[in-house]
């Protein structure tokens, strides 16, 4: 046996189709995810910075919180991969946090804005 037949085979290209029906489901499931103190969905907020999905559907998200203090900074991560494990097909998920840029709220959609009556 050569090594060659150690190493796994490349996950196939993702398509457009399948990607766009993941990108649905990511963003279904960040809009289940809430700061307990805000009544706004995380991806509302604007807290979620990237999502990489890998073509072996490995997803890759960076966020951040509305302060790096924040009292659930240590369980929000935790959050956010479990609702994107939900996700049929989703091999593992990896959540980082930062702090560059700061979040402010400008980053908030329109909506989220007139949940919170800032506009």
């Amino acid at each position: 046996m050569d090594d060659a037949s150690l190493t796994p085979e490349p996950a196939a290209a993702l398509s457009q189709a399948e990607l766009d029906g993941i990108t649905d489901q990511l963003i279904e499931k960040l809009k289940t995810v809430y700061d307990p103190e805000i009544p706004v969905d995380i991806y509302e907020l604007g807290l979620i910075y990237k999502v990489d999905v890998s073509d072996a559907k490995d997803v890759v998200i960076d966020m951040t919180l509305t302060a790096p203090g924040c009292p659930v900074a240590g369980d929000m991560p935790d959050w956010v991969r479990e609702a994107v494990m939900d996700i049929p097909g989703i091999k593992s998920c990896t959540v980082n946090l930062v702090f560059d840029p700061p979040w402010d709220p400008s980053l908030m959609s329109d909506e989220a804005k007139l949940e919170l009556n800032m506009f």
